[in-house]
């Protein structure tokens, strides 16, 4: 029997308060919760970017960051991150850095799921090649992050808002 992906809650001071299922938290009144971010980065210096699958529950179809998701209860983010990076993508990290440790986000999808996540941001190497997984990702591309940011900014609408407000914190 599988359980459950259960997500971590937090006050407002970012400090563990529970645990909840995550399909019940991900509402139109979502709790303050932990989540990752991370940008995969190849041997040239490309970032790796993801459309959202059109399955989604928030934002479908939507470029974002590289992949996202949650650490579970009692789950270091290294090894969630991991264990995501494998899940969405089929490829193995390695140099995992925080890029923006503090990172925290409301965003309201426009069918009204709310997004509220403290999320700190991390910067991975791959070499692998990308597999995605197609119930998260519907495509791929290794861009120039330089390219990525100017888009981002340019068309807002198709990327995510994390992403967007990450690329502007990152500058």
């Amino acid at each position: 029997m599988t359980h459950p992906e259960q997500v971590v809650l937090l006050d407002d001071n970012g400090s563990a308060i529970g645990v909840a299922d995550k399909v019940a938290v991900h509402t139109t009144d979502t709790a303050l919760h932990l989540a990752f971010s991370c940008h995969v980065y190849n041997e040239s210096g490309q970032v790796l970017v993801t459309r959202r699958a059109l399955s989604k529950q928030t934002w479908p179809g939507v470029w974002t960051n590289s992949f996202c998701g949650h650490p579970a209860p009692d789950e270091d983010i290294a090894s969630a991150i991991a264990r995501r990076a494998a899940d969405e993508l089929g490829i193995v990290v390695t140099g995992l850095e925080v890029i923006l440790p503090d990172f925290r986000y409301r965003a309201v999808d426009a069918s009204g799921i709310v997004e509220n996540e403290v999320c700190p941001v991390y910067r991975a190497f791959t070499t692998s090649v990308v597999a995605p997984n197609p119930a998260e990702v519907a495509e791929f591309a290794w861009v120039d992050p330089a390219s990525l940011a100017t888009a981002a900014a340019a068309a807002p609408y198709a990327f995510s808002p994390w992403l967007g407000w990450q690329l502007a914190q990152l500058g």
